[in-house]
């Protein structure tokens, strides 16, 4: 009881200290109210916006569906004993390859069955999804490079989700009652691996990058400036990337990513295509505020908590369902094989239920991100609010955002705010007239 409440009390403590953004101001507060009243900012034409609406009811159902048959899958692959047959196959074939008690062979032979097993049943889903993003002009990926990006992804997955799996059960055999707080220790260490090798390792398998002074000097030059006014952050021109999203898509972004030596701020090629000078920067202001703003540190402690509370309701979930159903589910003991599709499932419920929270902590990092956007190139665009306003246009229409999203959907999935919403504050916030007050930029 003891360690249950100090673990609340750690967990309460470091989320309120993580997700607290800087006061908000009064004209940061006035500005919100008036977007919240005006729906005129973000517009799209009647084509379009059937199209937006269209896409928007699939979106939601793949948002939803998606994990609820994942779930569903793995509550089946139980109920009909599909998880405990895999684990007789890899225990067969580890024993007829003369490994009958090496628990790699087993764990990497299990864990490909498994994977492959959720893979396919995945793969149509995942097929309509691709379909309808070309259908709507939102991708222009053939069928065969994204085949590819699909047996990469599954690569990635056996190997690094093996090592993982291994790990785990490593653990439970050591530690049986504590293992899912062993667990979390070299989770977090992982996790910041990845977040700092993924701009050297991951993705160049998917896109190709280059410096953006290659293809673009003046933009590089003006995107300096930006940097320089944020101040306290240092993104050279090599750390500015042109990534060449046209092969695949004609969606527009922009994204930040690594940490260390890795940082980096990346500018798809599409952006550059069809976004003015001045919304690019407003663009990369936005993305540079996630540094300066310390979002990469609080996004990995907001996740490292996220997972700790995971791991610990898991657990107690886990153990229940093995005492109710392990033996329906010809499952013998917590470090059996098959149990590995009980935590998944767990960890899958508790992922769903706390989507929200994630969602929720998300949105308030981007609204803070857009008003620095606006703020740091307030002197080296004319005009930061019809900009600001002007770039969520642009990116709206050329991913048929919709205008009307549902608020439930909004609360549940979104990571960003409504684009209609981003746009309305945009057009309001003017910290820079008599009386209003800029919130990172107060003596600017």
């Amino acid at each position: 009881m003891h360690l249950r409440f100090l673990l609340f009390l750690f967990t309460f403590t470091l989320f309120a200290a993580i997700t607290v953004n800087a006061a908000t101001t009064p004209t940061e507060a006035a500005a919100i109210a008036a977007a919240e009243r005006d729906h005129s900012a973000y517009v799209l034409p009647p084509d379009k916006l059937a199209q937006s609406d269209a896409l928007a009811r699939v979106r939601v159902a793949l948002t939803f569906g998606t994990p609820l048959l994942g779930m569903l899958a793995l509550f089946l692959t139980l109920q009909w004993h599909i998880a405990a047959r895999m684990r007789n196959v890899a225990m067969n074939l580890s024993n007829r390859a003369g490994f009958s008690k090496n628990r790699w062979v087993q764990c990497f032979l299990f864990f490909f069955e498994f994977l492959l097993f959720m893979t396919v049943l995945s793969l149509p889903l995942n097929v309509y999804e691709h379909h309808v993003q070309s259908a709507y002009g939102l991708s222009v990926q053939g069928w065969g490079s994204w085949l590819a990006d699909q047996a990469k992804s599954f690569g990635l997955n056996y190997l690094f989700g093996g090592l993982g799996v291994m790990l785990l059960f490593y653990l439970i055999r050591r530690f049986p009652r504590r293992w899912w707080l062993w667990l979390w220790i070299p989770t977090m260490a992982f996790s910041l691996l990845a977040v700092f090798a993924e701009p050297y390792v991951i993705a160049p398998l998917f896109n190709k990058f280059e410096p953006l002074s290659h293809s673009d000097p003046e933009l590089v030059t003006q995107l300096e400036r930006v940097v320089a006014r944020g101040k306290g952050i240092d993104i050279p021109p090599e750390r500015m990337f042109l990534m060449k999203a046209s092969d695949k898509v004609t969606t527009l972004n922009a994204y930040v990513s690594g940490f260390g030596a890795s940082k980096r701020i990346v500018v798809w090629d599409t952006s550059l295509a069809k976004a003015s000078p001045d919304e690019i920067l407003f663009i990369f202001g936005h993305e540079m505020g996630h540094y300066v703003l310390g979002h990469i540190l609080r996004g990995m402690l907001f996740a490292f908590i996220f997972i700790l509370v995971s791991f610990f309701l898991g657990f107690h979930l886990f153990q229940f369902l093995l005492a109710r159903f392990g033996p329906r589910w010809h499952i013998r003991t917590q470090d059996d094989w098959a149990a590995l599709v009980v935590f998944v499932l767990v960890l899958s419920l508790i992922d769903f239920l706390g989507e929200p929270v994630q969602s929720a902590f998300s949105r308030s990092l981007e609204h803070a991100a857009d008003i620095y956007g606006q703020e740091v190139v307030h002197g080296i665009v004319a005009d930061p609010q019809r900009v600001g306003r002007a770039a969520f246009q642009l990116l709206g229409e050329n991913g048929l955002a919709t205008p009307n999203p549902s608020a439930f959907v909004t609360f549940w999935t979104a990571d960003h705010p409504p684009l209609w919403w981003r746009a309305s504050f945009a057009k309001h916030y003017d910290p820079w007239t008599a009386n209003a007050q800029s919130k990172y930029f107060p003596n600017q």
